[in-house]
């Protein structure tokens, strides 16, 4: 018997300010955070030398984007001053910028999405979709920058004190779906959005996991998808063990499996912080997909 290699979802390339990014093979994101207080890598890499040096190890890694943010968008975080997510990203984004790879930044307000254009970062990745006022007509009015639109229950301050109820997977498709046809209806170009049903942001455990059940169900939005997955709460629960859950740093490998499955439903990007590794999962299942293997 011969199994044939899985079929991946027919989209072609995303367009970002610089580069179109071919999504015939998933593409891993290296995140880069730049903030004190970030729920598995606060404080690390909060300095710029720091951030660099972190940045150039996970593109040797082998990162197709890195995503830049200056404020932790954990449960319960709080809320950084626009100047000083500016000044943490300014010196970074305008070096990196110089480098010739794919730069995304991670905010929701639109002077900080303006800035880092102006600059020339690639993707705008908004935990907002965009809602916040201003946000639809920065990207509107740049000709070619990639965004990506998440799907966030209530707030950072408030997602997991009243996390959503119903069917998630009803609620994720018609808030994306509205999003997406704002953006079209402002002249923005399908190929430069992307969409992330924003696993852990206002979710139960049950409820992310149902999200990666049915995450192939989102594909029919005509947008690829985006997961991110690595080192959530989530993962951390299902490890559990006498009721000690393990810390976000010891989540890898989980992380790296969930990674795996949401390429397997579709995904075609997928944003980590364990890039390495994720790397080396998704060339073994690219290797077993190229093959025609015989039983």
């Amino acid at each position: 018997m011969t199994l044939k290699p899985v079929p991946r979802p027919s989209f072609k390339h995303w367009q970002t300010s610089r580069f179109d990014l071919d999504l015939t093979r998933p593409l891993v994101m290296g995140i880069v955070n730049v903030t004190p207080d970030s729920f598995s890598d606060g404080g690390l890499h909060a300095k710029t030398s720091q951030a660099l040096r972190h940045a150039e190890q996970l593109l040797r890694e082998g990162a197709d984007i890195l995503d830049i943010g200056a404020e932790s968008t954990r449960p319960g975080a709080v809320v950084v001053p626009l100047e000083q997510e500016l000044a943490r990203l300014e010196p970074l984004l305008r070096e990196m910028v110089n480098w010739q790879v794919p730069i995304s930044v991670d905010t929701y307000k639109p002077e900080v999405m303006q800035a880092c254009l102006d600059w020339g970062v690639d993707i705008v990745n908004d935990i907002w979709a965009l809602r916040q006022p201003g946000a639809e007509q920065v990207v509107a009015s740049h000709p070619r920058c990639g965004v990506c639109l998440m799907h966030m229950h209530r707030t950072p301050q408030t997602m997991q004190v009243q996390p959503m109820t119903g069917d998630v997977l009803y609620e994720v498709d018609a808030f994306l779906r509205g999003r997406l046809s704002a953006l079209l209806d402002l002249g923005v170009a399908a190929s430069r959005v992307v969409l992330d049903p924003g696993i852990g942001f206002g979710k139960t455990v049950a409820q992310n996991f149902q999200l990666l059940a049915r995450q192939s169900d989102l594909l029919h939005l005509g947008s690829p998808l985006l997961a991110g997955w690595s080192r959530k709460s989530a993962l951390g629960a299902a490890l559990a063990q006498d009721g000690q859950v393990p810390e976000p740093s010891q989540r890898q490998v989980a992380s790296v499996a969930a990674a795996l499955m949401a390429v397997e439903r579709g995904a075609s990007v997928v944003r980590v912080h364990d890039v390495k590794d994720t790397v080396d999962a998704l060339k073994i299942w690219h290797f077993m997909n190229q093959q025609h293997v015989v039983l």
